[in-house]
């Protein structure tokens, strides 16, 4: 991964995928904390099942006042998928 660390680097799974004509929102739970994120522009073509391995990566953020972390998902390839702010 380019842009983060693989010690910040945290293995998921999917728990829900909503799907559109060009996008798809992911619900992902980290397995250790079991906490959620919501991913909401997945590109639509990627084979992404229900209890499949995704991965987070966290980086802190000072740009947006009540947001305190960047997440950024990847496919076990380390290619980025998404991002959101926390």
């Amino acid at each position: 991964m380019n842009e983060i660390r693989e010690t910040d680097r945290f293995e998921c799974v999917v728990l829900n995928i909503i799907e559109n004509l060009m996008w798809k929102g992911i619900t992902v739970e980290e397995k250790d904390t079991k906490g959620r994120v919501y991913f909401g522009r997945v590109k639509g073509k990627l084979d992404i099942k229900e209890g499949d391995t995704l991965y987070l990566g966290v980086r802190p953020t000072y740009e947006v006042e009540d947001k305190t972390m960047k997440v950024f998902l990847y496919d076990a390839e380390d290619n980025k998928l998404d991002w959101t702010l926390v």
